[in-house]
C-alpha cells in the first residue's frame, strides 16, 4: 500500500537512504560494544564488562527506532551484515590488546563520529526533504549518542 504521509516519494526515499546509513553505523558500533564487552581484560574487568553490557543495550534500542522510522515512513531496512558494512563509515578495528582505555577511545571516536553525522542530517530532512519528523527522530538519536559519549569520555584517564 502507498505511503501517503506527506513527504514526496522522493523525499521520503533519500531519508531512507541516509537512515540506512545510520543504521548500518548503528549496528557496527552494537558490534563493536559487543566485542568489548566480550574480551575486555585488565584489572577493570569487571565494572567494564557491566558498563559495555549497559552500553550494547542501549544500541539494541537505538537500532529498533532506526529500523523502525525507515518502516514508518514506507521503506524496508536493511537487514544483512553485508549490507550494513557496505553503508557504514565506521571501520573495523583488530587489536594487540583486549584494555579498557583501547576499547573506550576505539567507541568514543565512533559514537562522536556519528554525532556528527546526524548533526547535518537535521537540518536537511527538516527543510530540504520536508520531513520533520526524521529530523526530530534524529535529534533525539543524536543526545543518546551525545550521552553515551560522555559516559564513554569520563572513564578515560587522559
Amino acid at each position: 500500500m502507498k505511503t501517503a504521509i506527506g513527504i514526496t516519494d522522493p523525499n521520503r526515499q533519500a531519508v531512507a537512504n541516509e537512515l540506512a546509513k545510520v543504521l548500518a553505523d548503528e549496528t557496527v558500533l552494537y558490534i563493536k560494544t559487543k566485542n568489548a564487552h566480550w574480551n575486555i581484560e585488565g584489572a577493570d574487568f569487571y565494572d567494564k564488562h557491566k558498563f559495555f553490557e549497559g552500553q550494547f543495550g542501549q544500541l539494541d534500542e537505538l537500532i529498533d527506532g532506526v529500523a523502525e522510522r525507515i518502516r514508518a515512513i514506507g521503506h524496508y531496512a536493511p537487514a544483512t551484515l553485508k549490507s550494513y558494512l557496505s553503508l557504514t563509515h565506521l571501520t573495523e578495528q583488530t587489536r594487540e590488546h583486549n584494555d579498557s582505555q583501547g576499547f573506550i577511545k576505539e567507541l568514543l571516536a565512533d559514537h562522536e563520529s556519528i554525532i556528527i553525522i546526524l548533526r547535518e542530517h537535521i537540518k536537511s530532512f527538516a527543510n530540504e526533504f520536508h520531513d520533520s519528523g526524521s529530523s526530530d527522530f534524529i535529534t533525539g538519536l543524536m543526545e543518546n549518542h551525545e550521552k553515551m559519549a560522555w559516559f564513554l569520555r569520563s572513564h578515560l584517564t587522559n
